[in-house]
């Protein structure tokens, strides 16, 4: 199948403004693009890019004082499956993991460990290794959050959305992260596409997704506790510990969104 993905932000810079943008389509996805997911702005810019230290590419330009535009529509072929679930996926001892998934340890900005340890393993420590530990941790924080976009809070951790019992996808995320990293499980922070494919649609506007993957049987594995159940057509943005990695754009000067707007459509023939 193909989907159509893009999006349109709009801001208002009140001064010569430097940005850094990761909006770009993540580098394991981008052979399946039909055209490149190039950003284009009104007013043009010149824009340059690099790759951040988790693979991700990032992009830079200065925006001019007042209004610019910043979008980007193109076509990506996927597979039409939804996410796999594997049961029989073993947990790691920690001594046996590669080294690159120790940083998914620890740690982060909004993934407080230290704070949610000892109720990580109140709640988990029962449960079996593997799979099925991460299943309960799933399960526990997709009924434990109630879910609405005027729960969203910039500054909310893991234990903030464990003690308010609200939030949105990326508060789902954070909390799951932590409670899976208290448990001796790397797991990483996902933003990308996530449309209603194959699934009801929903009055809400698209929105860019979060979910986490977790690293079992000497591989990764999406998880995502916000929708609980497995989805046709993710698309992978970018990767890191928590959001404060990955946020989609970093404003270095006063800047305000104007304009939100992201697609993410099956491509019927």
């Amino acid at each position: 199948m193909q989907i159509r993905l893009g999006y349109e932000l709009v801001y208002a810079c009140a001064q010569r403004t430097p940005l850094i943008l990761t909006l770009n389509v993540h580098y394991s996805r981008v052979s399946d693009l039909v055209m490149p997911d190039h950003i284009l702005t009104q007013p043009a810019v010149p824009i340059t890019g690099y790759r951040d230290g988790f693979g991700n590419w990032c992009s830079r330009l200065v925006a001019p004082p007042g209004d610019i535009r910043i979008t980007t529509d193109t076509t990506i072929n996927d597979s039409g499956l939804a996410d796999t679930i594997d049961p029989t996926a073993m947990q790691h001892a920690v001594e046996d993991l590669p080294s690159e998934t120790l940083v998914y340890l620890q740690g982060s900005r909004y993934c407080e460990t230290d704070r949610l340890s000892e109720t990580a393993w109140s709640l988990f420590g029962h449960t079996p290794l593997g799979w099925p530990r991460v299943q309960a941790i799933s399960d526990f924080v997709h009924h434990h959050i109630a879910f609405g976009y005027h729960y969203a809070r910039a500054t909310k951790t893991a234990f903030e959305v464990f003690h308010e019992r609200t939030g949105v996808c990326r508060d789902y995320t954070h909390l799951a992260i932590a409670f899976c990293r208290c448990m001796n499980i790397p797991a990483r922070y996902c933003t990308g596409y996530l449309g209603d494919i194959g699934v009801p649609p929903v009055p809400d506007p698209m929105d860019f997704s979060a979910w986490l993957e977790v690293y079992l049987g000497g591989r990764w594995h999406t998880l995502d506790p916000r929708n609980h159940i497995p989805r046709i057509g993710r698309v992978l943005i970018a990767q890191g510990r928590d959001a404060a990695d990955v946020p989609l754009s970093n404003a270095f000067g006063p800047t305000t969104l104007k304009g939100f707007r992201v697609w993410a459509d099956e491509v019927r023939p």
